[in-house]
């Protein structure tokens, strides 16, 4: 008798736990396909920690887990990042899904991809020790955008490491991220991927033949309704339980909140950009990229946002958009061979030219450890970067603006 009532007693207690948190937070939370997973409807990419100290990230941090959130993307190899994510999550590790890329590092002071083994593996050692982990849940095959890296990719040492780190438990769960809807599906199709990581929002969706939104003219060839490959795309991983997690939400580097550099010509709000893509039974889950509290608050207006505030159909659904070639600031490009960081020269560029110049950007310019003005015109970066951007150019022009 004394066992049952302490076992009723430990249910109850269960349950209060159960509505307290409840009471807490009003996040939604959605399976992460087949994996077993449960993650909140929106969650936290790592770009901001790069620009805060410790303590900024412990507060951010805190905050993102309160709020519910509980899934994270990491994709920078950036020592400062990891470091700082793993700093801000000591204590709730237990509280956070962490989705974790293989064959990025940091080399020469910059953010690289790699397919080479050895240094795939000090990368992924290097990110567990910075998290203070012995594994994560999802781990993320970086950036495959063509069908040639996809066939590069099959039977590889590369590969069976990836095979190997699952066997060995310090992944749970095998991912690939791409922006190429027809790559994608491939890996949709192939049986051992079980999370994708997708770039997704009103604009991508209408890139006709499964283009990548870089594709030299491909923001030039939108369509009025969804591009077929990728409803094939949505509707097999929704079938077939494969977690689609989001990036790019709200454009790169939120060009879709703004009219005047929106793909599109007009402007949606960070509500109308998370629904578009939690509409889709396929997605799990959408990563922001926040860089601050402010920015942290404003997307979880999403908890309390209205039917109204969510309604995307809204808005104009203009067929024009801007050039191809537009910066999305995702570093692919680097390594630059004289250490420029030639997304965030893009970055402070376009704001300039947007919204004007100021003593601010000037400033932030000049922090920069290595300036447009260095720039030897090699084409390195251009051959890897994947959105068909005239890197040269770009940096003639940040050199003209910024004075070096």
């Amino acid at each position: 008798m004394k066992k049952i009532y302490t076992l009723l007693l430990t249910a109850l207690c269960l349950v209060a736990v159960g509505c307290k948190q409840q009471k807490q937070t009003d996040m939604k939370f959605r399976p992460l396909g087949n994996t077993g997973l449960m993650v909140s409807e929106i969650s936290i990419g790592c770009g901001g920690f790069e620009k805060l100290d410790s303590a900024a990230s412990l507060e951010l941090m805190t905050m993102a887990l309160d709020s519910g959130m509980n899934y994270i993307d990491i994709y920078d190899a950036n020592p400062k990042t990891r470091s700082n994510i793993g700093y801000a999550l000591q204590g709730r590790r237990d509280e956070m899904i962490i989705q974790g890329h293989i064959g990025t590092i940091w080399a020469n002071g910059q953010h690289t991809r790699t397919r080479d083994l050895d240094s795939t593996k000090a990368g992924f050692e290097d990110l567990l020790a910075r998290l203070g982990t012995d594994h994560i849940e999802v781990g993320m095959i970086h950036i495959t955008d063509s069908r040639e890296e996809w066939e590069e990719i099959q039977n590889s040492p590369f590969l069976d490491y990836v095979f190997q780190l699952k066997k060995e438990g310090k992944i749970k769960h095998i991912g690939l991220s791409s922006h190429n809807a027809e790559v994608a599906l491939m890996a949709a199709k192939s049986g051992w991927v079980e999370v994708i990581m997708f770039s997704l929002n009103p604009a991508f969706d209408r890139l006709r033949g499964g283009a990548i939104p870089w594709d030299k003219g491909a923001m030039e060839n939108l369509q009025a309704g969804i591009d077929p490959v990728r409803v094939e795309f949505y509707d097999y991983c929704a079938t077939h339980k494969i977690g689609v997690t989001v990036m790019k939400t709200f454009g790169g580097g939120g060009k879709l909140l703004d009219a005047k550099t929106s793909p599109l010509g007009v402007a949606y709000t960070p509500e109308q950009c998370i629904a578009y893509c939690l509409a889709k039974p396929c997605i799990s889950t959408c990563i922001l990229g926040i860089d601050n509290l402010d920015e942290l608050k404003r997307d979880l207006h999403w908890l309390h946002a209205t039917d109204e505030e969510k309604d995307y159909t809204t808005v104009g659904q203009q067929t024009t958009a801007e050039k191809g070639g537009d910066c999305t600031y995702c570093n692919h490009c680097s390594p630059c061979t004289q250490g420029i960081p030639i997304a965030k020269v893009n970055e402070l560029l376009d704001k300039a030219e947007t919204d004007g110049m100021t003593p601010e950007l000037q400033s932030k310019y000049d922090a920069l450890p290595h300036h447009a003005g260095e720039c030897t015109h090699c084409g390195a970066c251009m051959n890897r970067c994947p959105f068909g951007v005239d890197i040269p150019a770009k940096m003639d022009k940040a050199k003209e603006r910024f004075g070096k």
